[in-house]
């Protein structure tokens, strides 16, 4: 999140009148992410998150919002999309697509220990079930066709390692996604983006109890994929010892065993596990290359640094996935 597209006082004001919220209380622009403008919304009725879409066209949207409807409806904690009052989801607010939904309580845990990384296995698993019910379908946008495209794109800026090591990941993973065994793999509707900072945890209320999971939010990378790519992506994520870039064993087997107690590994997830690992952490080195290479505009911008993914999927490469 970012902001890109500033608001004034009488566009939000003028745009409001779409919607039933009241007398608006405060609007505050949201610094984290780099893909859409994002704002805390505070109204008379409640807390929201107001989001202008900067990339994803007005025909991409009803996907990733009627996902989070539909998720919201199976008691998914995730954000809900605010109806307007004409019964649609979203509107268009300087020139683009936006859409308002209802604010999460809680904290993003950015030190997760084991017990958050079990919360967040179940709560993953609990959510790809919940979605093998939704109607729509559309595919992972930033998937191995996007990928090429921005490997393309990066290619001049890398070092030759670099160049020699995104090239062969690439042609491996454009083996395995042709293979038997990657295709007969269970998908359905992923996040795609599961990182620490898309999760939020309540406090505790006790000094002897756990924080509790509160929710995932942006939900705009989602699309239909392997669900062990969103495991790998987590995993690569929230297991992860920095700055080694090796996973941490207890928090990785909290996580697959909190995950698996609610839908069982197939076997053929088994042997395509360290794969996927590779897929993911590839997936975003090139998402960071490419934004630190060939940047965005914004009011409030923090790119992430490439090299952390790079890491990774060196490690995943010469290492021994658990």
């Amino acid at each position: 999140m970012a902001v890109f597209t500033p608001v004034t006082d009488a566009q939000l004001t003028s745009w409001l009148q779409h919607y039933s919220l009241g007398q608006v209380l405060s609007l505050r622009g949201i610094t984290a992410g780099i893909e859409n403008s994002n704002f805390f919304l505070t109204t008379s009725r409640g807390s929201y998150v107001l989001t202008i879409f900067e990339k994803l066209a007005a025909s991409e949207l009803p996907f990733y919002l009627n996902l989070m409807q539909h998720l919201a409806m199976h008691q998914v904690p995730v954000p809900d999309p605010v109806m307007r009052n004409d019964g649609t989801l979203f509107g268009e607010l300087c020139g683009k697509p936006a859409t308002i939904v209802t604010k999460l309580k809680g904290v993003a845990q950015l030190t997760p220990g084991a017990q958050h990384c079990a919360q967040v296995g179940q709560m993953l698993a609990q959510m790809h079930l919940a979605g093998r019910t939704f109607s729509l379908a559309q595919p992972n946008l930033r998937g191995l066709n996007w990928q090429q495209q921005a490997a393309s794109a990066v290619d001049p800026f890398l070092t030759t390692p670099q160049r020699e090591l995104l090239h062969s990941e690439l042609a491996f993973q454009h083996t395995l996604q042709k293979s038997p065994d990657y295709l007969a793999l269970p998908e359905g509707p992923c996040h795609c983006d599961l990182f620490r900072d898309n999760v939020l945890f309540a406090p505790a209320n006790t000094t002897h109890q756990a924080e509790c999971l509160s929710g995932f939010f942006d939900f705009y990378f989602a699309g239909v994929d392997k669900w062990l790519f969103d495991v790998a992506v987590c995993v690569n994520d929230w297991c992860i010892n920095s700055p080694s870039g090796e996973l941490d064993p207890v928090r990785v087997q909290a996580f697959l065993r909190s995950y698996q107690t609610v839908r069982p590994f197939t076997t053929g997830e088994t042997f395509c596990w360290r794969a996927m690992l590779r897929a993911s952490a590839l997936r975003f080195w090139l998402s960071r290359l490419y934004d630190v290479y060939l940047p965005r505009q914004a009011q409030m911008l923090e790119p992430h640094d490439p090299a952390h993914f790079e890491k990774i999927l060196r490690t995943h490469i010469m290492g021994t996935a658990l």
